[in-house]
């Protein structure tokens, strides 16, 4: 048990696909820490995976199905999430995609619809996320987006999706300002390489891993409980003063220049 307790807390997390996730490993600490979850996964294929993960969990998960691309989808997510807790306090987006043909080869052979994919899905989906929700978070409360360096620096083979990041960065910086008032925080993690289902889909990920290790200031990769303990710090009132950022959790890689 870590030293934070959100026992009376609510949230939702959306993109756990499976038990490699990091979607699926900031719900666990979120739960170990007593937050009441909702667990948002893409579609029906995706359902009896997270039933599974979620069967050692002793209370009453609530399980929605939404597809990010549909506002209506959203905006019915959170209906349903107000009659079932009735107010909420944390969100989690850990949602991206890009097609694997746009995650090798050249970057400037990525067609418009393959780029406009990327960015509605890895980037736009958060402005209904958090205009849905910012009603229900009564009390104020947390948004925490999941990002990644190709966002600033050129990760060959990441393409588009790095694109994809630096639109997502620049939503949270602007939708920290929208909701701030409200005492609603909206932060993103940056987390160094990771064995997820998406990073196989990338052509030069293991390169990207090995170097990481190799040039991080810690001279070591990151696990995804690494990025599940920035999560819980970002939804708890120790980080009550902290909106607008990128958090990186990346070993120390994005300080180095060599």
């Amino acid at each position: 048990m870590y030293p934070v307790e959100l026992s009376g807390k609510t949230g939702i997390v959306f993109g756990v696909a499976n038990h490699r996730s990091i979607a699926w490993a900031i719900a666990n600490i979120l739960h170990d820490a007593g937050v009441k979850l909702a667990i948002a996964y893409q579609n029906e294929r995706v359902r009896g995976v997270v039933e599974k993960l979620v069967s050692d969990w002793d209370d009453d998960t609530v399980l929605i199905e939404c597809d990010v691309s549909d506002d209506k989808n959203v905006e019915a997510t959170y209906q349903q999430l107000e009659t079932s807790f009735g107010k909420l306090d944390t969100i989690v987006h850990s949602i991206a995609f890009a097609n694997r043909e746009d995650l090798g080869g050249e970057y400037m052979k990525t067609d418009r619809e393959g780029f406009t994919l990327a960015l509605d899905i890895s980037a736009y989906s958060l402005i209904p996320v958090v205009r849905y929700a910012a009603p229900l978070m009564t009390d104020g409360g947390s948004v925490i987006a999941m990002t990644f360096q190709a966002s600033e620096r050129v990760f060959p083979g990441y393409n588009v999706m790095g694109t994809a990041k630096a639109a997502l960065e620049n939503a949270v910086r602007q939708l920290a300002s929208d909701v701030g008032p409200q005492g609603i925080r909206v932060n993103a993690i940056s987390a160094g390489p990771l064995d997820t289902l998406s990073s196989r889909a990338i052509s030069q990920y293991r390169d990207m891993k090995k170097v990481a290790a190799e040039r991080s200031a810690m001279k070591r990769n990151i696990t995804t409980d690494e990025v599940a303990k920035a999560a819980l710090f970002l939804s708890s009132d120790l980080a009550s003063g902290i909106t607008g950022e990128i958090v990186h959790v990346d070993a120390g890689y994005n300080i180095m220049g060599i």
